[in-house]
């Protein structure tokens, strides 16, 4: 990765010197922020909220949004965690059986989408509920519990003392970044979020790429979904409320604009992180929860009000 193009770059730059900003008042503030052990302890905390912020960045990016990946998450780490069972389980299974469950749902919200006409926002809250239903549903309204260790070692173990977590957090970025910057896909989702009816003219299969990329957000959120259920070692059918908003504040936060059509999975990386050193500062300052809400929600709006500055200045 280029550190000049980060440092300069109209869509990163600015979350980058934010982040180190930040990063330097909580260090004078505590001690104990920049240690190994706090770090890799940040980075181990938004593994899962990356994930799913990688994924709906393609949503985004491409004039969408995703306001299910919460419940998907919830359903995904449900199923994985009744295949995933100390008992006669299989994590191979279980790993195919969730991916398959985010991918099938991701898929729905494209071709609901897409056939209807009916706005992104309307048909994925539907989807959050229909979701989150299904999950409740699907474990009898209790946690699944008692899962292998095999399966646990995915949200727990680590790999020459790196947390698998960060590990699989690494790839993923690696992946999308490579995706949406070197391939035909990743130029196809910039074009359609920036005029969908030129794109259309210009021969790009409009319907085609808007259905992968929310097959896509589904199958980040089956993985975050994953992920989160073998580090509590428990199947929640009540996880992840709220996830949707903080991978979506994490999105632009890091630049990707709300209009479609701008955004890179760098910002989105950095905007996780953002909010992950904000967050983990704010706990070892004692700080009170509520106010954490408070003060993230402000970052938001900030956030959004700066992407509408930049884009008026840019008209």
């Amino acid at each position: 990765m280029n550190l000049k193009k980060i440092l300069i770059g109209s869509q990163s730059g600015g979350i980058f010197l934010a982040l180190i900003l930040m990063c330097v008042l909580i260090s004078s503030l505590t001690p104990r922020f920049l240690t190994d052990t706090n770090l890799l302890v940040i980075l181990n905390q938004v593994s899962v909220n990356a994930i799913l912020a990688f994924g709906v960045t393609f949503v985004i990016i491409s004039g969408g949004i995703d306001l299910s990946l919460g419940s998907m998450l919830a359903v995904a780490g449900v199923v994985a965690a009744l295949f995933a069972k100390s008992d006669g389980g299989n994590v191979y299974m279980a790993l195919l059986m969730a991916l398959g469950v985010g991918a099938l749902m991701g898929a729905m919200n494209g071709f609901t989408v897409i056939l209807s006409k009916v706005p992104p926002f309307i048909v994925t809250l539907g989807t959050m509920t229909i979701a989150r239903g299904a999950a409740l549903i699907i474990s009898s309204g209790r946690p699944v519990s008692d899962l292998s260790e095999s399966f646990n070692y995915l949200g727990n173990g680590d790999l020459m003392g790196v947390p698998i977590p960060i590990i699989i957090l690494v790839g993923t970025y690696l992946v999308c970044h490579f995706v949406l910057t070197q391939t035909v896909f990743g130029r196809y989702v910039t074009a359609i979020g920036g005029n969908e009816t030129a794109a259309w003219v210009a021969g790009i299969p409009v319907a085609k790429v808007k259905w992968w990329v929310y097959t896509l957000s589904g199958i980040f959120a089956a993985l975050g979904g994953i992920l989160l259920s073998a580090r509590i070692n428990t199947g929640q059918p009540n996880a992840g409320l709220g996830f949707e908003l903080d991978a979506i504040a994490a999105v632009i936060i890091g630049g990707t604009s709300t209009r479609g059509g701008k955004g890179s999975m760098t910002g989105t990386l950095l905007g996780v992180l953002f909010i992950g050193v904000i967050n983990n500062g704010l706990d070892l300052l004692n700080v009170s929860a509520y106010w954490q809400q408070v003060v993230m929600g402000g970052i938001i709006i900030l956030a959004v009000v700066l992407d509408s500055v930049y884009q008026k200045m840019k008209r």
